[in-house]
């Protein structure tokens, strides 16, 4: 099964509750913690990749908090899930470099496809701004259920 990790998704809650209230805001992380259902124990390490990465501005002390680190216009689905996920590749096949890493790599009609697959995928990814998953989840209220993954 393809699917991103539970950090990964964290991390997506994490830059839309600030994108959320505004490119300039300053949130604690325990507020952000829980408005989006994130473990305590999670969050010191998903802050700190996010911050590692360029995402988040990280301020310390009484007055401090999080922020994003660019507009919310400029941070993308894709950004968040390769901070945490790395590179995203559909197939092995896709790395590959010599013609020795897969047998079949001259005639493959498969390769191809997965291709074009990924560079879709990636392509969507891109174009999801958190500024416009902001604006969705402000328009659509968000119910909670009692489920907390």
């Amino acid at each position: 099964m393809l699917r991103i990790n539970r950090e990964t998704d964290y991390a997506v809650r994490v830059i839309l509750a600030l994108a959320k209230r505004g490119d300039e805001a300053r949130l604690f992380s325990n507020e952000i913690q829980r408005e989006m259902l994130i473990p305590p124990t999670l969050m010191p390490r998903i802050v700190a990749r996010l911050a590692r990465t360029g995402l988040l501005n990280t301020f310390p002390g009484r007055e401090g908090g999080l922020m994003l680190s660019r507009p919310s216009a400029r941070i993308t689905l894709k950004d968040v899930v390769e901070a945490f996920e790395g590179p995203i590749l559909l197939s092995q096949c896709l790395q590959a470099r010599g013609e020795d890493d897969c047998p079949f790599r001259v005639n493959c009609p498969v390769s191809p496809k997965w291709g074009r697959v990924q560079v879709a995928m990636l392509r969507e990814m891109a174009s999801i701004t958190f500024e416009a998953l902001a604006q969705e989840s402000l328009s659509v209220p968000m119910v909670v259920s009692s489920f907390v993954s």
